[in-house]
């Protein structure tokens, strides 16, 4: 439940936002995502989280991450990690777990309300502490998907559960297009005259 004088703060867990939307079927459309929550309350900061390979050039979120910071998102990013673990596998690891709990609790006092899209458990202590400051706690992800993709002591500790699902048709991109956009994107490759 929203207020039309709440102020809110977006806080989205890329990889794991990217994760459930796959899950559920759709690409968000962020555009879309942004208008929608406009019209929920006074959006003050909407963050958006992401680990980003060394090789950020050759990187396919890099699109996504450039549009995004033009167009309304804070985007905090770091770049990942290459690890062998104990049985020689090699391994990627990008958690920004701690800049998202650290951002949210300094703009605590500036919000009323925080709207977090993730379904990872590690953000449970997140928001007890956001709710013992006063902030209200919407969770956004999905249980439509087998396993659920959010973890259930989340789900219980958030003030309100939104799911992903309900969600898609205010916040999903329209599959046409991105039909059109394929269409056009190979029309301009393909523009080598025939002998």
């Amino acid at each position: 439940m929203f207020y039309s004088d709440e102020r809110l703060g977006l806080f989205i867990d890329g990889a794991n936002l990217y994760a459930t939307a796959r899950g559920v079927g759709f690409d968000i459309d962020f555009r879309r995502l942004l208008r929608e929550f406009q019209g929920r309350g006074y959006l003050i900061r909407a963050y958006y989280y992401t680990a980003l390979s060394e090789d950020l050039e050759v990187s396919t979120i890099r699109p996504l991450i450039d549009w995004l910071d033009y167009n309304g998102y804070t985007v905090v990013t770091k770049p990942t990690k290459e690890f062998t673990d104990s049985q020689g596998r090699r391994k990627v690891k990008g958690n920004l777990d701690i800049e998202l709990a650290i951002d949210a609790l300094e703009i605590a006092e500036k919000i009323d309300h925080m709207v977090l899209f993730s379904g990872d458990g590690d953000f449970t202590p997140l928001v007890a502490a956001m709710q013992r400051k006063g902030v209200r706690v919407t969770v956004v992800s999905t249980v439509t998907t087998q396993p659920a993709m959010i973890a259930d002591d989340l789900r219980r500790r958030a003030d309100h559960f939104l799911d992903l699902a309900d969600l898609a048709s205010k916040v999903g991109r329209d599959p046409a297009e991105r039909a059109a956009r394929e269409a056009r994107r190979a029309a301009a490759v393909d523009t080598t005259p025939e002998p």
